[in-house]
């Protein structure tokens, strides 16, 4: 594979087929092959259910993300119990006391796309009505900066294996110009081999961004 040719930020999303501590282990086997020999980074989504994550609406999914920066969480803080949210803001109290490390971690709890970017436009709304903000000075670039995400890059390349053709409410608007590679093979089966296959087939597109 060439390298200029590389994706800069890659998902895995999607982990079916797989129980939670299976799942880790598939991840962290792909995130140490990726910091060891690939110039990308990794986001891989986990989906986890039990009394700390249920909900009304459903579940609740944990993502990891793994690249050279500080962790933090995306989703609705708010919406959690007590004690989870405080477990929340005291490992990042603890993330932001470690130094040197190779990771980044962060963890998508109470999270849905539409759900973020409806915070993300009422918070820019009340800094409008505030004065902070003008309804002309609005780009982009400027709204990504109210998202969960912020400081994160956009995907370039999302991976989606156990068959599944759907991006079920997970960065909608991050993944607007991503490429897309679907593949059959099960989250436990999924290993560095699939993943290479990946990023050769996105070598082999021409990215448009948009454009004719």
């Amino acid at each position: 594979m060439e390298e200029a040719q590389m994706p800069d930020f890659v998902i895995v999303t999607g982990m079916s087929g797989a129980g939670r501590t299976e799942a880790m282990h598939v991840f962290e086997d792909l995130g140490y092959y990726c910091v060891d020999n690939l110039p990308s980074s990794l986001l891989a989504e986990l989906v986890r259910v039990n009394e700390s994550t249920e909900h009304e609406g459903g579940r609740r999914r944990l993502a990891v993300v793994c690249d050279s920066r500080n962790g933090d969480f995306f989703g609705d803080l708010e919406g959690l119990p007590p004690k989870l949210r405080d477990l929340c803001l005291r490992t990042l109290e603890e993330g932001d006391a470690l130094d040197g490390t190779r990771f980044q971690v962060n963890v998508c709890l109470n999270y849905g796309g539409r759900d973020e970017i409806l915070r993300a436009a009422k918070a820019w709304a009340a800094d409008v009505q505030a004065g902070r903000q003008t309804p002309e000075a609005l780009t982009d670039e400027l709204f990504s900066r109210y998202l969960d995400s912020r400081g994160v890059p956009d995907p370039d390349l999302i991976i989606r294996p156990s068959g599944e053709l759907r991006l079920s409410n997970f960065l909608p608007w991050q993944s607007a110009y991503a490429e897309f590679y679907f593949t059959d093979v099960l989250w436990p089966d999924f290993g560095p081999a699939v993943l290479d296959q990946a990023l050769i087939d996105y070598q082999r597109r021409q990215r448009r961004f948009g454009g004719v």
